[in-house]
């Protein structure tokens, strides 16, 4: 089957077939066999061919070279990175490789209700929802600035120099892999030797504090394990959005994700401390914020604890423009990629999803679901966490981006919070009459994931108030709202 390793996996999205027509063709299979009474066993047996044709056409990928030049930074989540120098190269790399990769998988247990055995062809928003997450418990979790001690062994870093050809498209340095995979059969292309740059001597001085930090990071990819008890493995979060009339099979959008997300954490008995809000209409409500991470309101005094605010990752859906993104949020959308606060944007290309954690110049810097990988038995012991790291950066233009997304953000304590409320309001501010999205006093309408259905599974409309944003503690008409 597939020989390539995960950690050298060189995927290209433009070889991926539109993942919504795999949905539909699963969907239009099961009516039909309704429609039928065609009996169990036949059923099974579509669903085992479709299951099996998704596994071949998502389990193989195509190299390809990503360029990324020396007089541009890239951020990656609020760090920017120079590489004009090999330190910085490393850097890069070690900020990117650490990222939890989180992509198909096939052979795992049996989805309740389904015959499926893989989400391949039509889980990728889970997946992205699920690295947006993960993204979110690194930080909660995690030392401060931790990188994964182990991607150094993995890796070695290969480039060629190139002379720009103008100061205003410079080809710079394409990085062809940021890995060698261990064990792996595939042979990898050596470069002439004067093409090598020297191994860089710069170590990490806190390499020693992430190594102690290695048992928390195991155990937080087990809870995204493609076993039924995991807590935001695949089976879980489709369990969860069954409420809201989907099932196995079906495609999710940005939206509905970000609130089977927040439900997930809320019945979750792992992680504690922490909280998901999910904006409605574009618009962050501080004080339902406060209700849901201030501990001292709902507590006796007698109960206070020295920590009495939760911390808290805040979700908020968007679209960006109507069947293309508007060009003139490109730049309100760099900002928040510059934010230590961010922690991703789930979205991607048209019924193509993608989580984005950066950007250079106009192209965004991604991580993609679309690999299909064997399971891996997170139960055992010392299991190899190197099919949940990625090795192989990717970028897309900006204009190849799907208006319906979710921003994430991550607030550990109420000054934190305060301080995120105040720097993305500065970072949506810009020259358009509305921003992306807005923090306002009061308290909106509690919209459950009840209330996402089927019909229902993109992101929400963006509407904005047209007036002058004030306290509200009700819902407000559809007509004071502008359509974008």
């Amino acid at each position: 089957m597939n020989s390539i390793s995960p950690s050298a996996a060189q995927y290209t999205g433009g070889v991926m077939q539109d993942e919504l027509v795999d949905s539909r063709r699963q969907q239009h299979m099961e009516r039909q066999s309704k429609a039928t009474g065609e009996p169990d066993e036949v059923d099974k047996l579509k669903a085992k061919l479709m299951s099996a044709w998704n596994n071949v056409k998502y389990g193989w990928t195509v190299k390809s070279k990503t360029s990324f030049n020396k007089i541009s930074p890239v951020t990656v989540l609020g760090h920017s990175y120079l590489l004009n120098s090999e330190d910085e190269v490393e850097r890069f790399h070690l900020a990117f490789v650490s990222r939890v990769w989180l992509t198909y998988r096939k052979e795992f247990p049996q989805l309740e209700g389904s015959t499926l055995t893989t989400d391949c062809g039509w889980g990728c928003m889970l997946r992205s929802g699920q690295m947006l997450l993960a993204q979110g418990l690194l930080v909660h979790l995690m030392p401060r600035d931790w990188t994964w001690p182990d991607a150094q062994q993995l890796t070695d870093v290969d480039f060629e120099v190139f002379r720009p050809r103008s100061p205003a498209r410079a080809v710079g340095v394409p990085i062809l892999s940021f890995g060698s995979p261990r064990g792996s059969n595939t042979p990898e292309r050596s470069l002439p030797s004067d093409n090598v740059p020297r191994r860089s001597q710069w170590t990490r001085p806190e390499c020693a504090r992430d190594r102690q930090a290695e048992p928390i990071h195991h155990r937080l990819v087990t809870w995204f394990g493609d076993q039924p008890p995991a807590p935001f493995g695949v089976h879980q979060l489709v369990e969860i959005g069954k409420s809201s009339g989907k099932k196995a099979g079906d495609w999710y959008g940005p939206s509905i994700v970000a609130h089977i997300l927040r439900k997930a954490v809320a019945t979750a008995s792992v992680v504690h401390n922490l909280a998901v809000y999910v904006a409605q209409d574009c618009t962050v409500y501080k004080e339902d914020v406060v209700r849901l991470c201030d501990l001292s309101l709902s507590e006796t005094p007698a109960e206070r604890s020295s920590q009495a605010w939760k911390s808290v990752i805040i979700l908020v859906p968007v679209r960006l423009g109507g069947e293309a993104l508007n060009p003139s949020y490109v730049e309100c959308v760099k900002n928040i990629l510059k934010l230590e606060c961010c922690i991703g944007i789930i979205g991607g290309k048209p019924k193509h999803s993608l989580f984005f954690i950066g950007f250079q110049d106009e192209q965004l810097l991604y991580l993609d679901p679309h690999y299909c990988q064997p399971v891996v038995d997170v139960t055992q012991d010392n299991f190899s966490l190197e099919s949940f790291h990625c090795s192989s950066p990717k970028k897309m233009p900006f204009s190849r981006m799907d208006p319906s997304c979710t921003i994430g953000f991550y607030a550990k304590n109420k000054k934190d919070f305060e301080s995120l409320c105040s720097t993305v309001s500065e970072a949506l501010s810009s020259k358009e009459k509305y921003p992306i999205f807005t923090f306002v006093d009061g308290q909106g309408q509690d919209y459950g994931l009840e209330c996402h259905s089927s019909n229902h599974s993109g992101s929400a409309a963006h509407i904005l108030p047209s007036g002058k944003l004030g306290r509200s503690n009700n819902r407000r008409n559809s007509d004071e709202f502008v359509f974008l």
